[in-house]
């Protein structure tokens, strides 16, 4: 297999559609993408060019909440090697949920990694939210809606009825104590269910990146069509009872009956 040079790559991210001097929030499985010339760190360099010096690029950062979090050291938990790399970088800022950071460098990093409620993790007032208020993309490179993460705040924004709560490590005042963070958690395998309402609106665009699948769409649009499909069945994302799976059942569960 050959491997792609960094400006073949960014070129495949244009072509796609991704907007130079944009907001981009990236989910990526670099093993997906490879081989391309630098290896991650080269694959990050790709959406740097594609982006343009004016554009911002955003990555996820989750941590397992398991200890007190520092954005300058905490290693990032099941985000993958890129994300892991990138927020590692000169000039990337971090944001400070002690569970769900995010990552950005770019004009717009600081508002995007400005301070958050603890919940929702990825409601309005979260870098997610702020991409979405910015009219950035989503890109899913190798990876599909499973992992978009916009797609929880479809789930803020449209008040569906379940919300578990997970233990996090915090520290205030200087005092380390352990809080429940509420969120709308369960598996997101149906997250795929968004492929084709998206497809049908030409709302989605697809392609190779590398040699991974790629699916390129606005945070608007996904969010807009997400909240429109909660309307008509607020458990869309949750898998049915009879499959049952253990993290929906758990959400399931959470909802009260009036």
């Amino acid at each position: 297999m050959t491997e792609m040079r960094i400006e073949q790559v960014a070129a495949q991210l244009r072509a796609l559609g991704v907007r130079r001097g944009g907001v981009l929030l990236v989910h990526t499985s670099f093993r997906a993408v490879r081989p391309v010339e630098g290896g991650p760190l080269g694959l990050i360099r790709a959406l740097r060019s594609a982006l343009g010096e004016e554009g911002t690029l955003v990555m996820p950062t989750m941590t397992d909440g398991e200890t007190v979090f520092d954005p300058a050291s905490t290693p990032t938990c099941d985000m993958g090697i890129t994300a892991e790399l990138f927020w590692r970088q000169p000039g990337v800022r971090r944001s400070t949920h002690p569970g769900g950071s995010f990552a950005a460098e770019g004009p717009m990093a600081e508002r995007i990694c400005a301070p958050q409620v603890l919940s929702p993790p990825h409601g309005p007032d979260s870098p997610v939210g702020h991409v979405h208020d910015l009219g950035g993309q989503v890109l899913l490179l190798g990876v599909g809606h499973s992992e978009n993460t916009t797609l929880h705040l479809a789930e803020a924004i449209a008040g569906v009825p379940y919300s578990v709560e997970h233990p996090c490590v915090v520290e205030e005042g200087g005092e380390v104590r352990t809080v429940m963070i509420a969120e709308t958690d369960h598996c997101c395998r149906r997250f795929r269910l968004m492929d084709e309402p998206l497809r049908a609106r030409s709302l989605q665009r697809e392609g190779k990146v590398g040699q991974a699948d790629a699916r390129l769409c606005d945070s608007r649009d996904v969010v807009a069509v997400a909240v429109e499909q909660l309307a008509a069945n607020p458990v869309l994302f949750l898998c049915p009872p009879e499959e049952h799976c253990e993290e929906c059942d758990t959400a399931r569960a959470s909802i009260r009956v009036a």
